[in-house]
């Protein structure tokens, strides 16, 4: 994995250049106390994960985030614990609190490995998802501080909660950071269809459509008029 190191404090990037150096899969390729240089080397390499501290001066190790269009996987190294929520809302692989010890270190840094092995053989993305292709059946889903499998022949339907989605599958819902619009682009467009501004379904776990209304197992999905007649081209596509 191709890495850089972000922190404004060089005793920290020492350590980070210290445990990544004992890492065979980790190849450092550059370290940088200064984070708008560091933008300037995301921008011309291709990064696999960022170690990225918090508070620096001229941009914050969240702003840095929030500004870059592609974003790597990265982990948090910050000796402050105000901002766990926050960098996991940006969907932030780890946060290790400093001091952190080597065993802490590479347990993150596995995390990483297994997350981009995944990325590079299956071509998912956790947090900037193209359709998958016809041999791609499951998404990688953040739910507060793991990242999980979910198969999609389990989903039955999605619905939007403002900054959040419910996505029911299986035996119980998961709610995860994201948005509608993100999750359409997510699922592929040949099964996933959007029906309301706050509801996707699955077309093959559509039980019956009457009124306006699709009942899915006990639920009944409001069809809005906006979405309706995407809706109906999309079920004509399927008819015999």
């Amino acid at each position: 994995m191709k890495c850089i190191a972000i922190d404004d404090e060089p005793l920290a990037l020492n350590i980070i250049k210290d445990y990544a150096g004992r890492i065979d899969f980790i190849d450092l390729i550059a370290s940088c106390t200064n984070p708008l240089e560091a933008i300037k080397i995301l921008n011309r390499e291709e990064v696999d994960l960022i170690f990225l501290d918090i508070q620096m001066p001229n941009i914050t190790g969240i702003d840095l985030i929030r500004s870059l269009g592609k974003t790597p996987l990265f982990i948090f190294t910050t000796a402050y614990s105000t901002f766990a929520l926050e960098g996991f809302e940006l969907n932030a692989l780890d946060y290790l609190l400093k001091p952190f010890s080597f065993e802490r270190f590479l347990k993150a840094v596995n995390k990483a490995y297994e997350i981009s092995t995944l990325r590079k053989s299956k071509q998912v993305n956790v947090v900037h998802t193209t359709e998958p292709h016809e041999h791609e059946k499951f998404i990688m889903v953040k739910v507060e501080y793991s990242t999980v499998r979910l198969d999609l022949n389990e989903i039955l339907y999605i619905e939007g909660l403002k900054d959040y989605v419910k996505i029911y599958a299986g035996k119980r819902p998961l709610l995860t950071k994201s948005t509608m619009k993100n999750m359409e682009e997510k699922l592929p467009s040949d099964t996933f269809v959007r029906v309301h501004k706050s509801f996707i379904v699955s077309a093959s776990k559509i039980d019956s459509i009457e009124n306006n209304r699709i009942l899915i197992g006990e639920k009944l999905i409001p069809i809005g008029n906006q979405y309706k007649n995407d809706f109906n081209n999309f079920l004509e596509s399927k008819r015999l």
